[in-house]
């Protein structure tokens, strides 16, 4: 006989909760079976992160079913997912298949290879790369001065740089093309001793690493002094370059001696109303619109001191037309 135990088993009910605790299944768990698994598959455990703590140092040690974080710091924020291409709005530059030569080619082969449109007509950018060694060349009277060696034949030492040229000083393939039948079987000691004997010169060298050697080994005091002496050695540069520009004012001075002066014309200046005296005292001007009387021109100014309106009020006493009170407003 099936207990409780197997019907909630079958009907997957789960554990024993509520009425199922004591062995018995309501209509509710049969109607409704997938609420409570529902109810429990949204229930998902959240921790707090501790107060003090770092976002960044809690997310390494609680992930929140994502990824694990990164081993080595990366720019991309989805971790070890597919990162997706992100395509902007600019328009996309056009490319366009077009023919190239390779400057370090002698043969004048034609070659193919997609680039922009807008570096048509362009070199080819990795002819820079293109470094050969410079083989000095020399005449025949420069041969015969300073080359002539008796092991050794014009036309083998023509060979001998040719192939320096042509194999960038690489002396074991040049030892590999040389002309053993028509010449002296070498070896490659024998081309290398040739070559740099005719480039090097031993009297040079040596006074070279002499001087190098004084460089060095200079005290402070001389390093100072020459110091001291390119910049005076500026200075002198500096005031002959100024001696040598031409003097553009004492030509402008001349040129304006020379040139007659044109006489302008005067302009008649214009009668100006006779403006009578006020002895000092400037008097308000009034601008505002509006009516106005005359009397308050005769108002004096408040920057008119005490003494001032004494000595006016004598003279009106004097000259007979009354005290200041009696006329101003």
């Amino acid at each position: 006989m099936a207990t409780g135990a197997d019907v909630r088993d079958i009907l997957e009910l789960g554990g024993p909760e509520g009425d199922a605790a004591s062995g018995t299944i309501s209509k509710k768990d049969i109607i409704n079976p997938d609420k409570k698994k529902s109810k429990k598959s949204s229930e998902t455990l959240t921790f707090k992160r501790p107060e003090g703590m770092h976002r960044e140092v809690y997310a390494l040690l609680y992930s929140d079913k994502k990824d694990a974080p990164p081993l080595l710091p990366s720019d991309t924020g989805q971790g070890y997912r597919t990162v997706k291409a992100k395509l902007g709005s600019k328009k996309v530059r056009p490319w366009k298949w077009m023919p190239f030569t390779n400057p370090a080619r002698k043969d004048g082969a034609m070659f193919f290879h997609w680039r922009r449109a807008a570096e048509e007509g362009k070199d080819y950018p990795f002819a820079r790369f293109n470094k050969t060694v410079q083989v000095p060349v020399y005449s025949e009277q420069e041969y015969q001065l300073y080359l002539h060696d008796d092991a050794w034949t014009k036309a083998e030492t023509d060979h001998l740089f040719d192939l320096s040229r042509r194999f960038d000083l690489r002396f074991v393939v040049i030892h590999d093309r040389y002309d053993h039948q028509q010449f002296k079987k070498r070896s490659v000691e024998d081309l290398k001793e040739r070559y740099y004997h005719i480039l090097f010169d031993a009297g040079h060298e040596r006074r070279r690493k002499e001087q190098l050697e004084r460089l060095y080994n200079r005290t402070p005091e001389q390093v100072a002094e020459e110091e001291y002496l390119l910049q005076e050695l500026r200075k002198i540069e500096a005031r002959k370059k100024e001696r040598e520009k031409p003097d553009t004012t004492a030509e402008q001075r001349r040129t304006e001696r020379k040139a007659p002066k044109k006489k302008l014309p005067q302009k008649k200046e214009a009668e100006k109303p006779a403006v009578p005296e006020t002895a000092g005292i400037k008097f308000p001007d009034f601008k505002s619109a509006g009516v106005t009387l005359r009397s308050q021109r005769m108002k004096l100014p408040s920057s008119v001191g005490q003494k001032k309106i004494k000595a006016l009020e004598q003279m009106l006493l004097e000259l007979g037309v009354g005290e200041y009170g009696d006329w101003a407003p």
